[in-house]
């Protein structure tokens, strides 16, 4: 009789391997297969090189498996009696797709846990001498994907109510769509001078950071040649950056 196996959603942090946390590093170490993200820094497989490590990574267009193949891949590889981790971007609940992972297996009658990361929405600005909140410049800070799902139409975000909110915006997975999220902001009454930080590779020694302002942010990010994984700040916090520099 087969024993059911198990599977640890695990957050494997922003992109430097050293932010990942003490508990994701032991159950990598123990696990039967890791699937993992391609955002991941692959020297983490190297802590575990005799498991069988599998790819569902997802960059752009480019899927190497579609999200119900991967539930798919999880709930069969548990079934089988495999100790599994999910090595994901970052946190795994955070725009990551790791409850609907976990929803699946759950719904299969499998064991599921969650491994928090540290999320890029935070450690990377950080990292770069911005606080995503600060006494002087934001009370509220406002996580928003710039990549909806693609079988809708239109965004559910309102971009004019968020351009009204004030606080922080830190927009994840917007690059390809800086100019519409711009132009969007800033018709519904954001002010052109508003500060812009846009982080790519964060965290990592590929990082490169580029300060602007809404209005400009499109033209300058297309004159550096910035290129997703990227991450986008909104506000008055960005100014911080100027004063602290860079934090890693």
């Amino acid at each position: 009789m087969t024993t059911t196996g198990v599977v640890h959603l695990v957050g494997g942090g922003p992109g430097d391997p050293e932010l990942l946390t003490v508990k994701g590093k032991r159950l990598i170490e123990s696990a039967d297969v890791i699937v993992y993200d391609a955002l991941i820094d692959k020297s983490l497989l190297d802590l575990n090189p005799e498991a069988e490590h599998i790819d569902v990574g997802k960059r752009g267009g480019n899927h190497k498996m579609s999200q119900s193949d991967i539930n798919a891949l999880l709930c069969r590889l548990a079934a089988q009696g495999s100790n599994v981790v999910r090595l994901k971007g970052g946190d795994p609940f955070l725009f990551g797709r790791g409850a609907e992972e976990a929803e699946s297996l759950r719904k299969a009658g499998l064991e599921v846990h969650v491994v928090p990361g540290i999320s890029s929405a935070i450690s990377v600005p950080e990292l770069c001498g911005i606080p995503v909140t600060h006494r002087d410049h934001a009370s509220m800070v406002t996580f928003v994907t710039g990549h909806e799902r693609s079988d809708r139409d239109n965004d559910r975000l309102d971009w004019g109510k968020l351009a009204e909110c004030g606080g922080t915006i830190v927009v994840l997975m917007g690059m390809g769509n800086i100019p519409r999220i711009s132009k969007a902001l800033v018709d519904g009454g954001m002010p052109s001078s508003t500060p812009v930080a846009v982080i790519v590779n964060g965290s990592t020694p590929r990082q490169k950071v580029l300060r602007t302002t809404i209005s400009r942010a499109a033209d300058d990010v297309e004159a550096n040649g910035m290129k997703a994984p990227g991450i986008i700040v909104i506000g008055g916090c960005v100014t911080t950056m100027d004063v602290l520099g860079d934090m890693g």
